[in-house]
């Protein structure tokens, strides 16, 4: 049995043949087409690979991008689309400029489903990719970070030699505004859970913490839903129905109207009581009553931005910044004092 376990029970990749052969996904193929330029040591550890993994080439691996096609694939997790609409437009319409497509994939959790959007994006022959990545584990960004492929992190950091990134800075957000309220004697704060943004949950647990420190304090607010909590809005209407606090921060929209909600059937009045700050602004943050204090970012000038990078880096220029940072404005609403 392989590292990979029973490869009778989980489809084996042209990934998974990469890794086994410790080669790029591209000389993988160029062996499977039986292209002339791979070095013979490598063909036979690829062949070796394949035949331990029990690999089936099929159009997937033979569809690998050998020469250019102006498509550019976006991979994103399934629960950000509510977010991301405008960073979309962004760039779709600077790829219409430089007459580019965007092959569209979504992607939910899991180091399998990894493993089958690489193969997806190998059989689109993808030129480069832009990659939306609040959600993903550190995990699965591994896997895309073997993928050698130019490419642009969008909405967080990322790694990677090929790789450029245009992101928010929201451990800072939530630095400054944590320091403010610290330095109103307020330090009853809170941070709720998100099991689906992991990776942005962390930059916020990461900037309160820095807040705290600097005040001579550690934080300690970070409120876990249990695993086994498959409806976190019960979990936090039981939760408030004993707690109270300062300020709650949220990542997304939904979770901070689940807790003003939560509040109210549990008697906690907002802001007088608990004030509430959403992390992501969102047309929700405006419909819904109160109006939820939330940060405003440049959501299409991301998009527009990833994209105009992206051309630069398939065009072969010199991107001597990898960090492309945009700035936020934070918008204090009815659910702050």
């Amino acid at each position: 049995m392989s590292q990979y376990g029973n490869v009778e029970k989980k489809r084996v990749t042209i990934y998974s043949v990469a890794k086994e052969a410790g080669v790029s996904l591209a000389t993988v193929s160029r062996v499977i087409n039986e292209s002339d330029v791979v070095k013979e040591n490598t063909r036979k550890k690829v062949q070796e690979a394949i035949v331990k993994l029990g690999y089936k080439p099929n159009a997937v691996a033979q569809g690998l991008a050998l020469k250019k096609t102006t498509s550019i694939a976006l991979v994103v997790p399934d629960g950000s689309f509510n977010y991301i609409d405008k960073v979309i437009n962004g760039l779709l319409d600077t790829a219409k400029i430089y007459k580019y497509n965007i092959i569209l994939h979504t992607a939910t959790a899991g180091i399998n489903e990894m493993n089958e959007i690489i193969d997806n994006v190998v059989k689109s022959r993808a030129d480069g990719l832009i990659l939306y990545n609040d959600a993903f584990s550190a995990k699965e960004m591994e896997i895309l970070n073997n993928f050698q492929i130019p490419t642009v992190y969008l909405g967080n950091k990322g790694e990677g030699d090929s790789a450029c990134c245009v992101y928010i800075d929201y451990e800072k957000a939530v630095y400054e505004l944590v320091d403010r309220y610290l330095n109103k004697g307020i330090d009853d704060i809170v941070i709720i859970d998100d099991r689906k943004n992991p990776t942005s949950i962390d930059l916020l647990i990461r900037g309160a913490s820095k807040a705290f420190e600097e005040h001579g304090k550690t934080f300690g607010g970070f409120i876990t839903i249990p695993e086994d909590v498959h409806n976190s809005y019960e979990f936090l209407s039981n939760y408030f129905a004993h707690n109270k606090h300062q300020l709650v921060i949220t990542y997304r929209d939904s979770q901070a109207i689940a807790v003003i909600n939560t509040c109210t059937e549990n008697n906690i009045r907002i802001p007088d009581e608990t004030e509430v700050v959403c992390i992501k602004d969102s047309r929700y943050t405006d419909m819904f009553r109160p109006r939820i204090s939330s940060f405003i970012v440049p959501s299409y000038d991301l998009g527009a931005l990833a994209m105009r990078i992206m051309t630069k880096l398939l065009s072969g220029d010199i991107v001597r910044d990898k960090e492309f940072k945009l700035n936020y404005v934070y918008k204090s609403k009815e659910t702050t004092k």
